[in-house]
């Protein structure tokens, strides 16, 4: 094995960062929602969530900052999207590259104490993980055009 193929074995054995994991939760939080027909927040679909997913403390309250923060401002943010989206329909989108947007877009408009290239880079990565092949270039795409706009 060269070392290169043994530095991407140990970077895919690493556990990721809490906020990592804080947002790889508020995806999956909110896509099972999504795919269930609503986004919405409540504390027992919260609770239930946690139920079924792991996560360490700081992982767990920065999710379920995200997921009220999208949740909470979902009309606008959808539209955020929908403005950006060339020859896609919104509902058309796959239903993880959506939530990943949802959230990207959540953290480049609303989290002030989230830097929008942070925000960004962060959706790649988890696109990366969970998406397609294509996923990462088109999150990253509509994302900047939102960070821009």
């Amino acid at each position: 094995m060269d070392s290169s193929s043994h530095r991407d074995q140990k970077t895919k054995n690493k556990a990721p960062s809490p906020r990592r994991d804080g947002r790889e939760a508020a995806v999956q939080y909110l896509y099972g929602n999504d795919v269930q027909g609503q986004i919405e927040f409540s504390p027992e679909k919260l609770e239930a969530f946690w139920s079924l997913r792991d996560a360490k403390s700081f992982a767990r309250e920065f999710a379920t900052e995200l997921i009220r923060g999208v949740v909470e401002h979902s009309t606008e943010i959808d539209t955020m999207i929908r403005n950006q989206l060339e020859n896609y329909s919104f509902q058309r989108l796959a239903a993880v590259d959506r939530n990943i947007l949802r959230l990207g877009a959540y953290e480049i408009r609303y989290a002030s104490h989230i830097p929008p290239q942070a925000a960004i880079n962060e959706a790649i990565e988890i696109a990366k993980r969970f998406g397609t092949e294509e996923s990462a270039g088109f999150v990253n795409g509509i994302l900047d055009k939102i960070l821009k706009r």
